[in-house]
């Protein structure tokens, strides 16, 4: 099964598998694109709604990877669906790419190329340049506020 997020309505995606989303999708598009997720639904893609233990999973994977500021609820319950359905997620978004790639959840990008390897994200204060494995509001050391940074 194949699980569609909004890019996949706005860039036309086709497949023969069988489909699947979430509401929240269908919010996030407008004009033909929201025609298309009616369209699709009417065909029988399934609209699923993931629990809320399995939003949690997702949740602290994306803390883990240092991804939970770049998602919205949109694309926790999209990588919770997939996760959920066993399903392929089907996204341009980075961000979930490497939440779903830490859950072993399968991608097909659209696009754009997919991510090339999983990131655990790092966060390093402006002010004194320190880094976190955690992002905090602020540095906890100085108070300044800190930027996302690749480790490698």
């Amino acid at each position: 099964m194949h699980i569609l997020d909004t890019s996949a309505f706005i860039h036309e995606y086709h497949t023969d598998e069988d489909t699947a989303s979430v509401p929240q999708v269908h919010e996030e598009l407008e004009g033909e694109h929201a025609f298309r997720f009616d369209a699709e639904e009417g065909a029988g893609m399934h609209i699923h709604i993931p629990s809320e233990g399995t939003v949690e999973r997702i949740t602290r994977a994306a803390s883990e990877t240092g991804d939970a500021e770049e998602l919205s609820e949109t694309d926790l319950l999209l990588v919770a669906a997939a996760f959920e359905l066993d399903g392929t997620l089907v996204t341009d978004d980075y961000a979930m790419q490497n939440v779903a790639e830490r859950l072993n959840v399968d991608v097909e990008v659209i696009a754009r190329d997919g991510i090339t390897e999983q990131r655990d994200w790092q966060f390093q204060c402006v002010g004194c340049g320190r880094t976190f494995d955690e992002h905090h509001d602020r540095c906890p050391i100085c108070g300044s506020d800190l930027s996302r940074k690749n480790p490698a």
